[in-house]
């Protein structure tokens, strides 16, 4: 994460592995890519914007039972340590969907042709390859407000679906959705008073600066205000101190996160 005030929560489920049942294009910047398996019942499953370290294979090598069961600072150095020809690729991603029942799991990657690692190996279509995942809890912050706010590009996509489809059915406010291509709109479950902004941004626009732009154009809100703000790291940022410079939103009450930056 590039900057972030979100809290980590470590389960004790560790390191769970899971075998890709499908791959598919699900529109044209998305792959949605399922995961299954019996080892998912370890998976401690919050709902919500829900995330993890996910550890992709390189090679046919790759080993995943060295792996630290916190990602922490003691966790990360421990990977770094471990042989490239069998270290796997770790990327952090949001939960799509759970459905514990079919012990199976949704994870959509944004694919931008070659770009990154993670996209690139979800595009292949990696059906059968194992995986691993390290559970990181979520960001949102689940307190009564008057208004909830969410605002993410498509990287945030599946935390902003994740949290629309877990709130209060009497929450309202206002999910604005930053993406690249009208195709790219996604059925999501939200609270009747939620108002959801699909925001298609001009290929030459940097991105985030469409859904801020919107935000600053977005009425005086009433009341509290709950917010969450993610995806690239001037969005997330940029979001939040809007909010509290602009709108007197207390910094306690928007949670933001920079999963990236671009460049």
């Amino acid at each position: 994460m590039v900057s972030s005030n979100i809290a980590v929560t470590h389960a004790d489920s560790g390191v769970v592995t899971a075998d890709v049942l499908e791959a598919v294009q699900i529109s044209p910047h998305f792959v949605r890519v399922t995961i299954g398996g019996e080892r998912l019942r370890e998976w401690r499953h919050v709902g919500f914007d829900q995330w993890f370290r996910l550890a992709v294979p390189t090679s046919g090598d790759t080993r995943f039972d060295n792996l630290a069961g916190t990602f922490d600072m003691a966790g990360y150095l421990k990977y770094l340590m471990l042989p490239r020809s069998t270290r796997p690729v770790i990327r952090n991603y949001t939960v799509r969907e759970f459905r514990p029942e079919l012990l199976e799991m949704d994870i959509d990657f944004v694919v931008h042709g070659d770009d990154g690692v993670a996209g690139p190996w979800a595009a292949g279509l990696p059906i059968g390859q194992e995986v691993a995942l390290i559970d990181q809890g979520c960001g949102f912050r689940r307190v009564e407000a008057d208004t909830t706010l969410l605002i993410g590009d498509e990287s945030a996509l599946p935390a902003v679906g994740g949290i629309l489809r877990d709130l209060p059915r009497d929450a309202s406010g206002h999910a604005l959705i930053e993406v690249a291509d009208l195709g790219d709109r996604q059925e999501v479950t939200a609270p009747e008073g939620m108002s959801v902004h699909w925001i298609v941004r001009r290929p030459d626009v940097a991105v985030g600066a469409t859904a801020l732009e919107h935000l600053r154009e977005l009425p005086p809100f009433s009341g509290s205000v709950n917010a969450f703000a993610a995806g690239e790291s001037k969005l997330a940022t940029g979001a939040r101190r809007h909010l509290v410079n602009e709108r007197s939103v207390p910094k306690a009450n928007v949670a933001f996160c920079g999963y990236w930056r671009a460049h």
